[in-house]
Order: C-alpha cells, then structure tokens, then sequence
C-alpha cells in the first residue's frame, strides 16, 4: 500500500510563493505518473498538476498555468509544487495523488492519495 504525505502548506498573502512536497513510502512509487489537485468547499476537486514517474510528461491546470511549476526528485520519491504569484482563489486543500498509468486530470482515475496540506492566502 503507497502511502502519500503532502508539506508546505500554510498561510500567505496575495502575491506570494509556496511550496509543496509529496513523499511516498513506497520505492515503486516512482513507476507512477503523480498529480496534485486541489480543493476548496463547494467545489469539485480541481487537477493542479502532474508528472510523470520520469518527468517526460508535465501537464497544469489552466488555472495556474505559468504560475505553478511541478517537478520530480532524481529518486523520483518526491514530488514537489512551487506556487508562485498566489492568489485569494488559490486557497484549498491540496492534495498528491498516484495512479498506475499514464496522465489523466480526472480525480476519480487515481489510485492513490494523501491526506492535503492546506493552503491559504490573504488578500
């Protein structure tokens, strides 16, 4: 069973950088393609981003695009999400996410998941 830890939540204001970490417990984890989504009350869980277990693939939601930058350790046991240029509508619960095959931004296709960071920003 892979067992996924998120960092580097927190509070910050409008403007400012963050970021967050994914730690996996499991070697074989670096076989996966890796997501980070995100979500607010109300709101349906939203793919951030994701990359492959190599890192040949990186794919970003539209709403950080250019914002947000994911990457991949050598290892490959930890999967980090610098966010830059926050805004208000940014705040959520961040989530890591694994899945057996390749890119999908469909929350319901991943197979494993930790339990969020939270994110804040003040405007």
């Amino acid at each position: 069973q892979v067992q996924l830890v998120e960092s580097g939540g927190g509070l910050v204001q409008a403007g400012d950088s963050l970021r967050l970490s994914c730690a996996a417990s499991e070697r074989t984890f670096r076989s996966f393609f890796l997501g980070w989504f995100r979500q607010s009350p109300g709101k349906e869980r939203e793919f951030i981003a994701g990359v492959r277990w190599d890192g040949g693939i990186i794919k970003y939601g539209h709403s950080v695009k250019g914002r947000f930058d994911i990457s991949r350790d050598n290892a490959g046991d930890t999967v980090s999400l610098q966010m830059n240029s926050l805004k208000p509508e940014d705040a959520a619960i961040y989530y890591c996410a694994a899945r057996f095959e390749g890119y999908s931004d469909d929350y319901r296709k991943y197979n494993y998941w930790g339990r969020g960071t939270q994110v804040t920003v003040s405007s």
